[in-house]
């Protein structure tokens, strides 16, 4: 049997790799990259995979059985069509099974929401497809909170709009493992699974990283219409809307989602402080 992911380069395919090199073993597993030298770290066979190019994937997925499709972070419009295309290469090229990594978040009352709605139009597509499909829904990284911990110990606080909002915290290993459990086991053909960890606030997510960090942060609810303009003018209108809604959504409730990730991996997911620990273990090795 033949597992393809696609956007092997990135982090999350990256570790999805490697947790299933420890399940199946490399010579059982294809990496798909937009530009295929990228991935050839990992260490398995290595195809070139361009979500705007069908005809690669067309030739990339010969002789897969399962495929990890790995959403696309581009135009919310345009990644609808790229994921149909890799869709329907998967069924020309008689793959059995297809694992989708979605997201949980607003379908409405939210910057995030577009975001959102073209991963529930993926799902809804790949469930029509006649394939056997798996959904998972990814939680909120946490990693990006702690890369910019110097940032925060700078301010001394956290900020932002969430507010009183609870969100599921996940991580990529984390999820790499639940993904890996899914491609191999038959029992979550059918599946959507929020993945992520319990729902926590923002001032939560402060004292955890004071535990476990020894700093002395605090958390400073601002408005959305603030947080938003904050975010355009450091990561510009794309990406910075993209972020501000996230967490109007926590704001929002959107975020607040019960965890399905032990029937995805067969465990329950790490803590909160634990995973904070795995991070920075990692960073000082």
């Amino acid at each position: 049997m033949k597992i393809a992911v696609t956007s092997a380069s990135g982090q999350l395919g990256t570790a999805i790799v490697h947790s299933l090199i420890g399940l199946v073993g490399p010579e059982s597993i294809i990496a798909t990259a937009r530009t295929p030298k990228n991935a050839e770290h990992l260490g398995v066979e290595v195809r070139s995979g361009d979500y705007n190019q069908k005809a690669q994937f067309d030739l990339a997925l010969s002789g897969v059985d399962t495929l990890l499709l790995i959403s696309g972070n581009g135009d919310p419009e345009k990644r609808k069509q790229q994921h149909a295309s890799v869709i329907d290469a998967a069924r020309a090229a008689g793959v059995r099974k297809v694992v989708y990594t979605s997201i949980i978040g607003p379908v409405s009352d939210s910057d995030f929401a577009p975001i959102v709605n073209s991963n529930r139009h993926t799902e809804d597509y790949l469930k029509n497809s006649g394939l056997a499909w798996s959904i998972g829904r990814n939680g909120i990284y946490l990693e990006p909170d702690l890369e910019y911990l110097d940032h925060y110990q700078k301010d001394g606080k956290i900020t932002n709009c969430a507010g009183d909002g609870r969100c599921a915290y996940t991580t990529r290993d984390e999820l790499a493992y639940a993904y890996a459990c899914m491609l191999t086991q038959e029992q979550h053909i059918g599946q959507t699974y929020n993945l992520a960890g319990a729902a926590i606030t923002q001032y939560e997510l402060a004292e955890s990283i004071n535990e476990v960090f020894g700093t002395d942060l605090y958390y400073e609810p601002i408005s959305v219409e603030l947080y938003r303009q904050q975010r355009i003018s450091e990561l510009g209108e794309f990406m910075g809307t993209i972020i501000s809604g996230i967490y109007q959504g926590i704001r929002n409730g959107a975020m607040d989602v019960p965890s399905d990730y032990q029937k995805a991996a067969g465990r329950a997911p790490v803590s909160l402080l634990e995973a904070m620990r795995q991070f920075q273990s990692r960073a000082s090795s």
